[in-house]
């Protein structure tokens, strides 16, 4: 693309290494938050701080989805206002589905209505914040979106952690990390620029994408979106019923096993979700920096490949350190949870059977074939049945779990696969 400055290109080992320290940053201190509000808030007052903040994590899926969309269409080339455009649309839908929500959520939860409201507003600038990260991902800008997750990360929870520390409750707590979402979001506008300083890559607009219009002019997977329309929150809704699908399948055992279980083994099997949760996290910043080659006409397949190998891979070690590490746990955790610690390895493989299934899905909303989401679904259908039905104890039920996540993880896997290897066919026959 004619006038486009030669942009120096990070190998992808730093790239993967800067935006794991961003993500990174991030993860510890929101664990952090958690660990020092259940401290200070006691029993009773962290049971609402910790429901509120699963709500304000379901309110990140549109955020998430708008940001995977942002990356997708300034890597085919679209205009980086006219996707700004559609992060304002988003954040209006998003702020008004979370004003209707407050006395709902505040009725089911059976908690404050103020702290309700400091959990759900601060949902449009997550959505803000997003797009600008999904500006920094789609224009590989890895060294500016590592600073953006981590300092995101930080300016919502030390607010917060202020304001617990001075002996407040759980709704000013709330409110501060509102506050500091807010200022993340005009700071990742700040690392992300104008419009018209954001800098393509070379490879964000190679032919492939001109060619995505075949001569009779009909769109065909790899066409930018133009405008900010309707089109553009359509393919939001799509991709964020992706993401949903994958928090819905990794959380539904948590539900399950205070259904099924008696209190001490519940609390047993949730202790063991750390190894999980650790395994999923690891190597997320793979699809994150692989992500805007798969949504590259040409390039798709390959990068694919190579993030589910990695992720395949991490995985892997994943797993041979939780085994390793396992005697270790009663000795962090208490004597009472040995009887876990020879299924850590299980849990970790769920978390990393997980990872490699959050990918292949990150490469269908790459492609653009978001219906593959159905398949999660259908695994989430089939891992209730089988729990609910059969599962009554910690081995039965993180096998279950497992074994359907493996299951469909593999059947997704091989289909992204299949599908972007045709797909370069299509763009090239359409030019």
């Amino acid at each position: 693309m004619a006038g486009v400055p030669a942009v120096r290109r990070l190998p992808v080992v730093a790239d993967l290494s800067l935006v794991t320290a961003g993500a990174m940053t991030a993860n510890v201190a929101g664990y952090l938050l958690q660990l020092l509000a259940g401290r200070w808030l006691g029993v009773a007052g962290y049971s609402e701080f910790a429901s509120l903040l699963a709500v304000q994590l379901l309110c990140a899926v549109p955020a998430l989805a708008l940001q995977n969309v942002v990356a997708r269409e300034l890597v085919r080339g679209a205009n980086v206002a006219a996707l700004r455009g559609l992060q304002w649309r988003c954040a209006v839908i998003v702020a008004a589905v979370a004003v209707a929500l407050i006395p709902v959520v505040t009725m089911v939860l059976e908690v404050s209505p103020v702290a309700c409201a400091a959990a759900l507003v601060p949902a449009p600038a997550l959505v803000m914040l997003s797009g600008e990260q999904g500006v920094l991902q789609g224009s590989r800008r890895f060294r500016g979106l590592a600073v953006v997750l981590g300092a995101a990360g930080v300016a919502r929870v030390v607010p917060a952690i202020v304001v617990l520390a001075l002996g407040a409750g759980a709704a000013p707590a709330l409110w501060a990390a509102a506050f500091g979402i807010a200022g993340a979001a005009v700071f990742a506008r700040y690392v992300a620029g104008a419009s018209a300083d954001v800098v393509r890559t070379p490879e964000a607009a190679e032919p492939e994408v001109e060619a995505a219009v075949d001569g009779a002019g009909s769109l065909d997977l790899y066409a930018p979106i133009t405008s900010a329309g309707f089109a553009g929150v359509i393919a939001v809704l799509r991709a964020a019923q992706v993401q949903a699908a994958l928090m819905a399948l990794s959380s539904a055992d948590l539900i399950v096993v205070r259904i099924v279980l008696d209190e001490d083994d519940a609390s047993r099997y949730a202790l063991g979700t750390m190894a999980t949760k650790i395994a999923f996290w690891l190597p997320a910043a793979v699809g994150m920096v692989l992500y805007p080659r798969m949504a590259q006409p040409g390039h798709s397949a390959g990068a694919i490949r190579s993030a589910l190998a990695v992720l395949s891979g991490i995985g892997a070690v994943a797993v041979l350190g939780a085994a390793v590490a396992a005697p270790l746990a009663p000795l962090f955790a208490g004597e009472d949870y040995a009887p876990i610690q020879g299924l850590l390895w299980l849990f970790a493989l769920h978390g990393a059977v997980l990872a490699v299934l959050q990918g292949a899905l990150l490469s269908a909303i790459a492609v653009d074939r978001t219906a593959l989401a159905a398949l999660a679904w259908l695994g989430l259908a089939i891992e209730l049945a089988l729990m609910l039905a059969f599962a009554r104890t910690i081995p039965a039920l993180i096998t279950t779990a497992a074994g359907v996540a493996a299951t469909t993880t593999a059947i997704v896997a091989v289909l992204v696969l299949y599908t972007a290897a045709r797909q370069p066919d299509r763009a090239e026959s359409g030019s």
